[in-house]
């Protein structure tokens, strides 16, 4: 049920940015929208001073539970909440530091108007920031505990109010400020929610005083190495647009900016379902049993399977009509979005088919050598990136992007997972490579209908679209579904029906 919501929320976030944001574009224009991307890159980069504490929450409540251990987990929940507390106080601090050198940040390619509106923009995500931290233990508390219904109808609901409040204010004048403004209000609603939730039904009590300072060296030892992948995953995914920007101004950085949304929504697909097993990955881990890499191992293929069934039709389907769907979608102008899309969401399929990985490697306390070589990766990005950018682009910022993950997502954490973790990596790629039949005849199909059709006008985009879809659900069924998974697969959809 909670992997169910997740994909409904992200379906309705979907269909809902998919109308929201041409509109928004065309009402604040190229520069603007770019500009808006450019700041959000920036200010993003504050969640780091969470120093990967979030994360970690689910591992030691998880066993404070098992040892039902009710004192515990208040004086933890008190001890986390001191912690973000005190970094949500540094991040707001760093936060206006950064406002007051916005102009020396951003560099020369701006107008003084530009500038002036970046500033604007800087503030409200600040503030933004500032009201997430002290939202990261309870929100934890509420995941730790499994409450994925509420949180994910929540998800909907916040993603329904955003459009229905940011419009009115773009159309009054109010542009990317709208934006952030409506932004920040609906996390405000939202938190008050989440704090009122765990307090009222799932009793989230705070320990303010006796808090266990070896837990918390503990915690903060484990959580270093999540804050590098945090500093990794800045790098990869905003630091491009940054770098865009100094060179090229805001325009590029708007083009840019279509295909990393796009991006993200193909990254969330995957999260979705491997977030629903983190704390069933933590409880296999804390329970310890003998056969437990058995267990882990099928539990990564089973995740792995399903998320590939999902991403790799969403992929084939950005490969045939991707560059179309931009077109209607942002305008004409931003299809030079479509190669930089191919370049960044196809070397990533690998890591998100496998990105349960990342919670047993945590539940296990093993995540160092990812840590550490995911940042040496992410450096050889940036510097690839500055080198690139100034021949090929925006483009050449996502090939460097692609490189990174190419040498250290795939080649090198694959080789970890079979030597360290101990996880079946031959085994997964054998399940894997059962979607190889799927995969040619979904390509063959796909370039056939697309030659055939047109699908730069909206009819033939629907009917390319529509044919493709339904050749790959048929040739899923009958060439990759195992027994069990067609099985599995009409149980639920009987219940669903009842």
């Amino acid at each position: 049920m909670g992997t169910l919501l997740s994909y409904t929320s992200m379906i309705v976030g979907y269909v809902i940015q998919i109308g929201y944001t041409p509109i928004m574009i065309r009402i604040i224009g190229q520069s603007q929208y770019g500009l808006y991307n450019l700041t959000n890159s920036i200010v993003s980069y504050l969640s780091l001073f969470s120093l990967g504490f979030g994360p970690a929450y689910i591992r030691f409540y998880m066993r404070h539970r098992m040892q039902n251990d009710e004192t515990a987990i208040k004086r933890m929940n008190g001890m986390f909440m001191s912690v973000f507390l005190l970094l949500g106080m540094i991040a707001t601090l760093a936060g206006i530091i950064l406002v007051s050198k916005s102009d020396f940040v951003l560099g020369s390619k701006f107008s003084k108007s530009e500038l002036a509106l970046a500033k604007k923009l800087m503030i409200l995500m600040v503030a933004n920031i500032a009201i997430s931290f002290p939202l990261i233990p309870v929100v934890s508390y509420i995941q730790a505990n499994e409450r994925f219904i509420f949180q994910n109808s929540l998800t909907i609901v916040r993603q329904i109010m955003n459009p229905f409040l940011a419009l009115p204010l773009l159309y009054a004048g109010y542009g990317s400020l709208g934006m952030i403004l409506a932004t920040t209000v609906i996390s405000m609603i939202v938190g008050l929610f989440q704090i009122y939730y765990a307090i009222t039904k799932l009793r989230f009590r705070l320990l303010w005083s006796k808090h266990d300072f070896v837990e918390l060296k503990e915690v903060a030892i484990f959580s270093s190495f999540l804050f590098l992948n945090a500093i990794t995953d800045q790098i990869n995914w905003n630091v491009d647009k940054f770098i865009i920007g100094r060179y090229y101004g805001a325009v590029p950085v708007a083009i840019y900016g279509i295909a990393a949304q796009l991006n993200n929504y193909y990254l969330s697909f995957s999260t979705a379902i491997s977030n629903v097993y983190i704390p069933r990955i933590n409880r296999i881990v804390a329970e310890s049993k003998v056969d437990m890499n058995h267990h882990l191992t099928d539990l990564f293929i089973k995740i792995g399977r399903v998320q590939f069934m999902v991403i790799l039709f969403i992929l084939l389907e950005i490969i045939f009509i991707g560059r179309p769907f931009i077109g209607f979608w942002a305008g004409k102008d931003y299809y030079n979005a479509y190669p930089i899309l191919l370049v960044l969401i196809i070397p990533v399929t690998v890591p998100l088919i496998q990105n349960a990985g990342i919670a047993i490697q945590q539940a296990k306390n093993m995540h160092i050598f990812r840590s550490v070589l995911y940042i040496a990766i992410a450096l050889l990005n940036a510097l690839l990136s500055v080198v690139l950018v100034q021949k090929y682009g925006a483009l050449g910022t996502a090939f460097a992007t692609a490189l990174a993950i190419v040498i250290g997502n795939i080649i090198l954490m694959n080789w970890y997972y079979q030597k360290h973790i101990g996880l079946d990596i031959v085994k997964f790629w054998s399940s894997i490579a059962t979607f190889i039949p799927l995969i040619i005849i979904t390509v063959i199909f796909g370039w056939v209908t697309i030659s055939l059709i047109d699908s730069y006008t909206i009819i033939g985009f629907i009917i390319d679209a529509t044919l493709i879809a339904i050749v790959y659900s048929i040739s899923l069924w009958f060439t990759v579904f195992t027994t069990e998974e067609r099985y599995l697969f009409m149980r639920k959809l009987n219940k669903g029906r009842k």
